[in-house]
């Protein structure tokens, strides 16, 4: 695969982000943010601002409900980046299997 496609120019900080290396962030924190309260899933995608997709690459944190900062626990408060990853949170409900 040539070079270009694995770097995406991140906007916020114009520093260029390897997928492979949000893979691994990914890899590394997805069970840590798992055990988190209200958060049903990790995923790699576009950041969202404002209900529009970006062209920032981001790891999105699903979480049932967005609930405001105060009515969480300290160790529940998702980090807004990763090392150096933006982090998106999205609230998506409850993730249900469907029934063939």
């Amino acid at each position: 695969m040539p070079e270009y496609q694995h770097i995406i120019r991140q906007e916020m900080t114009q520093q260029p982000v390897s997928i492979d290396h949000i893979r691994q962030v990914k890899q590394a924190y997805e069970g840590q943010l798992l055990r988190m309260a209200n958060v049903v899933g990790v995923g790699i995608g576009l950041q969202l601002q404002g209900g529009v997709r970006t062209n920032n690459p981001a790891l999105v944190v699903m979480v049932r409900k967005k609930l405001p900062a105060e009515s969480l626990a300290q160790s529940d408060l998702i980090p807004r980046e990763i090392e150096g990853i933006p982090v998106d949170v999205q609230e998506v409900g409850d993730i249900r299997a469907n029934q063939i």
